[in-house]
């Protein structure tokens, strides 16, 4: 066979050579088919990398930067001997005084510490001492640092040999590509487990150092690793593996807070997913509690606020807590208004009216909250506004009497070509002073109730045998003319805002505590929410303990939905938070639900 023809004075690498050899064999070829079979073979991506690695670890070995001497502190101790020793001019006393300080003595010796130092990993001999008739096995070996190794391990029930139970994504292991779940564990650095615990494990592998050399049987055929999607989900409740009893790992676990965004990077267990926070440069996963178990477990412990709601007998509650509980036991595993100057009030009854008129906000739709929607993650993706297409819906949410209308006012003041407020219909009699489509839009009694059999109200009530209420085409008449629509809301109203066509950014204004009301608030006045010349009375406790309390409960029921929450102590710096987040909203990439980015 011909020598590989080359560049003249170059000498090819393996590479090279490598790339080349389909070329050069072909004419020696008889069978196209055997020509096809070198161009796979040669052109084999896998191949290829493998031969690219061994040249890069040749040329590390040949160039490898090492010390020029390892006794540099001896040596400045003899020169400075010698110099000591000759006659004395400015230059020699400058150079002993810089190797008589400490700091430079310091320096050298940690040199020479280093220099002396081989960081190399020592792996030791393959064992000999293999049977023959032994399951065909692995020997492994991992040079361990300070990162976990991504891995836990179990007890198998039946026949007592300890597995690979999970492989964290993006761990050790998983970058090793050579442990894999179902792998049965036989020997840790030539020390039989089968007669031992998990727990014994896990301390002969925190004591070793160096090379870890593990002989595992595989439990399953390797397969070829897949490409999934990226799913990014935002954790809608706040969670401490630490705290969890469930979990098979306390340390495998990944804490997050509600808000979070987490990308899941394995669903591979119905109970336990595999995630990590989006952003984080750690490559590893831990493991945090999938959708389907957390929405079980949820039915445990019922919210303070929504007990009240719920008619269930204490027998039933019983039955239910002990089907959940069995259902997630599981082995343990261990660790590797009316109109103002153009400002409008909400239809929102203070405590005085609920007295008078319990008719007010009288939904088709239930204020309860809703057990079926338990929060638990929702898939988002990034979203940001194009230039020309509509703004964001703004909802603003909080109790009577923390400012929602003082906040949409000043907003309207800032910018009225930016921002603006829906016109509510009412089907009372139009008044002297008042234009339709100014004040209200005003419908007859028949049309209104017809429109709230079509769905087309947001919220609506009745006062005095008249319904006002605020409709969904308000909302996109603003929104077709391009500018921003402020609306505040009941709660429970907010999930049917939520599509792809409104993508409501929804702020949660709560108060501050009790003492700061008491403080800030003892001489401010508190609107009636009648809509016949709304009265101002000024706050009392009771005012000031009913605000408190509502907030809790909209933020334990609704805290999920809110993107922004607000205290406004200040309403000056409320104002100025409110107005930085409305602009990031519009200027920035948000996470929204993945279904808004479809339409």
């Amino acid at each position: 066979m011909p020598a590989l023809a080359t560049g003249a004075g170059h000498e090819p690498g393996l590479y090279e050579l490598l790339a080349a050899l389909p070329s050069q064999l072909q004419p020696h070829v008889s069978r196209p088919e055997d020509n096809t079979f070198l161009q796979d073979m040669f052109g084999e991506r896998g191949l290829q990398s493998l031969v690219k690695i061994h040249e890069w670890l040749q040329k590390y070995e040949e160039r490898k930067p090492g010390p020029v001497l390892d006794r540099a502190a001896a040596l400045a101790q003899n020169l400075s001997a010698e110099l000591e020793e000759k006659a004395a001019n400015g230059d020699i006393k400058e150079l002993l005084q810089i190797l008589a300080k400490p700091h430079v003595k310091s320096l050298l010796s940690v040199h020479d510490t280093v220099a002396q130092k081989s960081y190399d990993p020592e792996l030791p001999p393959l064992p000999e001492d293999l049977d023959d008739d032994e399951d065909s096995v692995k020997i492994i070996r991992l040079v361990k640092n300070k990162e976990p190794l991504g891995a836990t391990i179990r007890r198998d029930e039946h026949t007592g040999a300890i597995l690979v139970a999970r492989i964290m994504k993006g761990g050790a292991a998983d970058r090793s590509g050579l442990i894999h779940v179902g792998d049965e564990l036989k020997e840790v650095n030539g020390i039989p487990v089968d007669d031992k615990k998990p727990e014994e494990i896990i301390r002969i592998l925190a004591q070793s150092q160096g090379a870890i050399t593990f002989k595992v049987v595989p439990g399953v055929k390797e397969e070829a690793p897949t490409t999934e999607p990226k799913v990014f989900v935002r954790a809608l409740f706040d969670y401490d593996p630490k705290e969890d009893k469930a979990i098979p790992c306390k340390e495998a676990g990944l804490a997050f807070k509600k808000g979070s965004i987490l990308q899941i990077m394995s669903q591979d267990d119905a109970t336990w997913w595999q995630a990590k926070h989006e952003g984080d440069t750690n490559p590893r996963a831990g493991l945090i509690p999938s959708k389907q178990f957390q929405e079980r477990r949820f039915a445990l412990p019922r919210p303070a606020a929504t007990l009240q709601f719920q008619r269930i007998s204490s027998r039933r509650s019983y039955d239910v807590a002990v089907e959940i509980a069995e259902e997630i036991e599981e082995e343990p595993d261990y660790s590797v208004g009316f109109n103002i100057a153009g400002f409008r009030r909400s239809f929102r009854l203070s405590r005085r009216d609920r007295k008078t008129n319990k008719s007010m906000y009288e939904s088709k739709k239930s204020e309860l909250y809703d057990m079926a929607d338990v929060p638990t993650y929702e898939e988002v993706a990034p979203y940001r506004r194009l230039s020309g297409a509509k703004h964001r819906l703004v909802v603003l949410v909080g109790p009577t009497g923390v400012g929602l209308n003082e906040l949409k006012r000043k907003l309207l003041i800032s910018d009225p070509q930016h921002f603006s407020v829906t016109i509510p219909h009412t089907s009372r009699a139009k008044k002297n002073q008042e234009s339709d489509g100014v004040e209200y839009h005003f419908i007859s009694k028949h049309l209104f109730e017809t429109d709230i059999h079509n769905n087309k109200f947001i919220e609506y009530g009745e006062y005095k045998g008249n319904y006002y209420g605020t409709s969904l085409d308000s909302v996109r008449s603003v929104l077709a003319k391009s500018k921003v629509c402020l609306l505040d809301v009941q709660p429970h109203t907010i999930k049917h805002l939520r599509t792809a066509e409104f993508k409501p950014f929804v702020v949660f204004v709560k108060p501050p505590s009790l003492d700061r009301l008491r403080e800030t608030r003892q001489n401010a006045k508190v609107i009636s929410g009648k809509e016949d010349k709304g009265t101002a009375k000024p706050f009392t406790e009771e005012d000031f303990q009913e605000m408190v309390g509502t907030a809790q409960t909209m933020e334990s029921q609704y805290g999920h939905l809110f993107e922004k929450v607000i205290v406004n102590d200040d309403l000056s710096a409320a104002f100025g938070e409110l107005r930085l987040a409305l602009k990031k909203v519009e200027m920035e990439t948000h996470w929204v639900p993945i279904s808004w980015t479809h339409s």
